[in-house]
Order: structure tokens, then sequence, then C-alpha cells
């Protein structure tokens, strides 16, 4: 229970006010702390913080101690007058500005793109000093602000010479000698489906027919045979943990030579991998399993479009064989593969089509929640710039590759875990009481119910409100809310299961191009299946890697966003004075954000730009309320908005 005159210790959760929570996972609720109680400290920073009596007698916070400073490097734009200079950062969560003096900016020129280090901030002052140390560019410029992006979460973008060096020198030539060692599956039917502009093909899927029974093959590039513990290319990997997708690049966990050449499992190319087989029922039912090295030899590479028109013209009339068949094969890019293997290709398609979609029912039956979100795609010019936004959704051919890296996931996790051996597992927890609990309350006025007395029915009624909302004006909204009644999924030692998934044991094999953590679950599968005892890790150091991974992967996610948030911006720009129906998507204590409909942006509404009253937020209510005539706008209302201006730098659209 916590009192007045308590110290806790926590970390600083800052909003664009200047106010500020006090986060921990000891607290039973975060602590509030006005603008005026900070004391200097940052968002992130660990702080200790007295509580204290607020306004209306509830229970605030006041910072007595910045105990440690979650970073001291900051990106933003220079504002420089004839007698000093502004540093103003690009995040919203640093409301505060930095004075610059003119013989600490590095000669960086008035309104350009840098980064600054905090100095000395006196007791009373309100500003502190600080210095630049890096100039990115002019603002505004594309490159210049993605590298802005990049620079603002600590994600390199340029390896270092040593590690190019290093990779340079890998052997590319694949020798008798590891071949021997392997499973030969080079003769064996093998395929992979990607993006159409994808280059690090990093997993394949083979079917072999033997004594009538299905073997299907989930092989995974074997990048753990090429990038070798300890090594500097290795300690790179883990320091970057993962890749980054932004809109307009992919900012790679591996040299390019690697990531796009050596490990990705291109057509017609003899390729290392580490592989899970299973012979497989008619309902997709493992009724045995294979882990090991091999090689292999894809015969055809599919892009999603080509595997999803297979799937989709296998509804054509099937009294002309012949004829379908031809079609299939010039639609899907199978013509080059020839009459008789296109047809054996466009065949296992649909033979592993037809068993992903069982296997899928029977997982969405046990508990695994389905989350089929819109992916937000832009158009972009030659210049990067954005002149359209397209929706994607996941067809056939994305589920069909999702349930096959799904079961390699999950029977890796299971062979390890089985063994009670150290391994990294993908933990998802359960859901947030308290926010479930809100999320039902709040969907009755849509006219939704969900069922939160056990764990059973939660999943099950929230698979069906998510399969109700489709297709409805509220449905991003509840989406969204649904994702905020999750736990977020992490690396740990700890198995408690992944929630999400209706899994008891879950853990990252099938991407190690891209994810660092499924190198480690490569490296630690060949030492078990090798009964290897004395090189097994230990807890406590594998355990430490998680939580870098774990975090590795959090900022990469919120690069990707403010990526998403840049191109909104610029696009939204050229939209400003336009009218656009929207849903209310957020509602904070300084306004409500609004999700057009039409492309999926969102801006922010002030308070103070509500017009026809004064409002209130009623937070409890998700609501702001008109203090004259009690008027209320509601998260999930529908409404008109204008868009008034756009700030590209702090990627803000009003």
């Amino acid at each position: 229970m916590i009192k007045i005159g308590d110290i806790l210790d926590g970390r600083l959760s800052m909003n664009a006010s200047g106010s500020a929570y006090l986060v921990s996972e000891n607290l039973p609720k975060d602590i509030y702390i006005h603008k005026t109680n900070t004391n200097h400290a940052l968002h992130l920073d660990k702080v200790r913080v007295e509580v204290m009596v607020g306004q209306g007698r509830a229970m605030e916070g006041r910072v007595v101690e910045i105990v440690e400073r979650f970073r001291t490097e900051f990106v933003g734009v220079i504002q420089i007058s004839p007698k000093f200079a502004f540093f103003v950062p690009d995040s919203n969560k640093l409301p505060i500005d930095f004075f610059i003096p003119l013989n600490k900016t590095m000669g960086a020129t008035d309104g350009q793109k840098v980064i600054a280090r905090l100095g000395e901030w006196k007791e009373n002052a309100k500003n502190p000093n600080g210095e630049i140390v890096r100039i990115l560019g002019d603002a505004g410029e594309h490159e210049t602000e993605i590298h802005s992006i990049l620079e603002e979460y600590g994600l390199p973008y340029d390896f270092p010479e040593d590690v190019i060096a290093e990779a340079n020198i890998i052997p590319t030539e694949i020798t008798q000698e590891e071949i021997d060692k392997r499973r030969d599956m080079r003769n064996v039917l093998t395929f992979t489906i990607d993006p159409a502009d994808a280059k690090d093909f990093d997993d394949a899927l083979s079917v072999e027919w033997i004594n009538g029974e299905l073997y299907v093959g989930v092989h995974i590039a074997d990048v753990s045979h090429y990038l070798r513990p300890d090594t500097e290319l290795d300690k790179e990997a883990f320091a970057r943990g993962t890749s980054v997708y932004l809109v307009d690049r992919c900012v790679p966990m591996l040299p390019e030579n690697l990531s796009n050449g050596l490990c990705s499992l291109r057509p017609h190319e003899d390729k290392l991998c580490f592989s899970a087989v299973f012979k497989l029922d008619h309902n997709g039912h493992v009724l045995e399993e294979w882990f090991g090295r091999t090689v292999i030899n894809s015969n055809h590479r599919f892009t999603y479009e080509e595997a999803q028109a297979i799937i989709e013209m296998d509804k054509l009339p099937k009294d002309d064989v012949v004829g379908r068949t031809k079609l299939i094969m010039e639609e899907t890019g199978l013509k080059n593969a020839g009459w008789d293997q296109g047809r054996e290709l466009a065949s296992a398609v649909l033979a592993l089509n037809k068993i992903a979609k069982k296997m899928r029912k029977v997982r969405l039956s046990k508990g695994s929640i389905s989350f089929d979100k819109q992916e937000v795609k832009f158009k972009l010019d030659e210049n990067n710039k954005p002149t359209g936004i397209v929706f994607k959704v996941a067809k056939d051919s994305n589920k069909l590759i999702e349930e096959y890296m799904l079961l390699a996931n999950r029977h890796v996790a299971q062979f390890i875990n089985k063994k009670e051996l150290p391994n990294v597992n993908r933990a998802h927890d359960k859901p947030n009481e308290e926010k479930l609990a809100a999320l039902k309350d709040f969907i009755v006025q849509f006219g939704y119910d969900i069922k939160i007395e056990t764990p059973e029915e939660t999943t099950k009624t929230l698979n069906k409100l998510l399969m109700d909302v489709r297709g409805t004006a509220e449905e991003d909204m509840i989406n969204n809310l649904v994702v905020r009644t999750m736990q977020k999924a992490n690396y740990s030692t700890k198995n408690i299961g992944h929630y999400g998934l209706g899994f008891k044991d879950y853990s990252h094999f099938t991407s190690p191009i891209r994810r660092y953590p499924d190198v480690i679950v490569h490296r630690l599968l060949a030492l078990y299946l090798d009964e290897n005892k004395k090189t097994i890790p230990k807890l406590e150091k594998l355990e430490t890697r998680c939580q870098h991974l774990s975090e590795r992967e959090k900022k990469a996610q919120k690069a990707e966003r403010d990526s998403i948030k840049y191109m909104q911006c610029i696009y939204m720009s050229e939209n400003i004075g336009k009218v656009y129906q929207g849903i209310v998507s957020s509602v904070t204590e300084y306004g409500v954000f609004v999700e057009i409909l039409e492309n999926k942006c969102e801006g922010l509404i002030k308070l103070s730009d509500i017009t026809g009253d004064t409002y209130q937020v009623d937070m409890s209510n998700y609501c702001v309320k008109g203090y004259n005539t009690g008027d209320k706008i509601r998260l999930g209302d529908m409404v008109h908005v204008v868009v008034s201006s756009v700030d590209i730098e702090k990627k803000n659209i009003n």
C-alpha cells in the first residue's frame, strides 16, 4: 500500500506537456508527477520519487533524485541567433530546449538536424546547457530524416570496416566435406514464398511423398555456420539484435553479402540450412519430426502474389485439366520451371495450403488469438516521396507460410524445453486483467461483448470480437484496444508459454538472417542434438542476452513506427485544409487522436481546438466533455476533421 511520504524508485514516463508518471513493475499503479515536480528528470530516467498530496488530495509524486540518466544524447534541430543557439529535440517526450553556446555548435547552421549532448543543468535554470556532437544534415531532407530516426533509438546504419572485412573473407564455396556432414535434400522439391521486393530469403519449404506419406521440410538458412561466436561479425550482429524495416529500406542485422547473398535461399543454388522435417497426416498432425543440418537447392522462388494466384485458380472448373494447369503456369511465374516441375510445384503449394488451413483452425480453437491487421504500405516515387497509401491484408499464401513457421518454432522449443536445458523462449504473458475489464465495459456501446471469467472464455470471445469487427468503421480502434490489453512479448530463459498463440512452448527459429535470437536457438539446438553437455551456456548469461535482444527489438519497432509517421506527415502536408471523415482512436489528457478512415493517418485535436465549448477530459469514460453543454466526444465516435498543420520534424499531424 502506497502512503504519503513514501520514497519510490522507478523510471519516468514523460508526455508532451512535461508532466510524467513514475513507472515500475513493483508499483500497483503509476504515480502522476506534475511538470513542476520533475526536478530536471527526463523521459525514462531512473529516479527516486517522494509521494505527496496533489490537487484534489489525490496522490502525486515529486522527483527527489535522478539515480541514472537514460540517455544524454538527443536528436533535434539547432536554432541559431547572433549571440546564442538553442537545440530543439525531435522527441515529443522531451519538452525542453537546450541552450547551446556558439562555441559548441560544431559549425552547424540554422535549421540543421544535429545530435546534442546534455550538459550542466543549474538548479534554478529553466533550460539545460548542451553541446552539438554531430551534424546529420539539413532538416527536411529525406536521408537526414531517416538517419535521424535511427539515431534517435541508437540504431546503427553503416557497418564498421572490420566487420565488412571479416564478412568479405568468409568462403563462399560449399565443400564436399561439409555436404557429407549434412542430410542432402537437394533432390527434394523445394521452394520459397516471400514478398516481391525481398532479397533475404531465410526460409524455404519442401514437399516429399514417401510410400504415400507426406514429409514437409521447413528449411532455415544456416546463419550460425557462417556467424561464428566471438568474431567481430558476431559481436556486431548481437549488438544490433535485429534488422530494422523502415518504410523505404531495410537496415540489415548482417552485411549484405551474407543477408542477401551467402545465407539467402535463392533458387537454383546449393544452400546450407538448419531444417525441421515433419511427417504429417492429412489434418496436419505431426507423426514424426527430425531436426538437423541440411543442404538444399530451391527449385523456385514464389512471391506471395504468385502463390496466392495458384490457390485462387484452384477454384477454377476442373473439367479442362490441361487448360487450367496451363493458365496457372502462365499467371504464376511457373512457365520457366517447365511443365512437369511446374505442375509439381503448384500441387505442392495447394497441398500445403489445404493442411495449413486445418492447422490454423485447430490452433485458433485451442486458444490462439487471430490479429489480421491491415498493413500500411506507401507508394514511393524515385525520390522516396509518398504518392499514395495502400493497405495489405494477409491472404492464404501469407497464412500458409505463417503456419509452417509456427510449426517449426513450436516444435524446436518443445524439443529443447523437454530436455530441461537452457533455451531462448519467446515469452508472452496473460493479458492485463484491469485492461480486459475496461475493454469489456467500453465495447458494450458498439454492441459487442467478451467474457473474461476464465482464460479459455477470454481467448474464445476475443477471437469472436476480432471477427465481428472486421469491415466495420471501429475495426482498427477495437483491434488496437485489444492489443493494448496484451502484455508485450519478449525473449526469456523462463518458459511461461506464449499466450497470444496459445502455445506452452515457443521459440524463434525461422528468421536468423534478421533476428539474432534465432541464431542463438540454432546454436543451442545444434549443441543439444550433438548431446554436448560440456558447453551448455550459463542461464544467467543467456538471460542477460535475452534482455538486450528484447530491448533492441523494441527500439527497432519504435523506429519502424516513426518512419511510418514521418511518411504520413509528408503525405498529409500536401493535404492541409482538406476535410476527412475519421474515428476517435485515442483520448489523452491534452486532446483526442483521430484516425482518418481513408488513409489510416492519425492526427491530434487539442482540447483548445475543439470549438463550441470548453472541453475537459474524462479519462475514466474515454471521452472529452463540454463544460457548458455536456456534449461528449468519445473514443470510437465518427467525426469530420480538417487537416490544419503538419510538423514533419516532430512527426505530428494536427
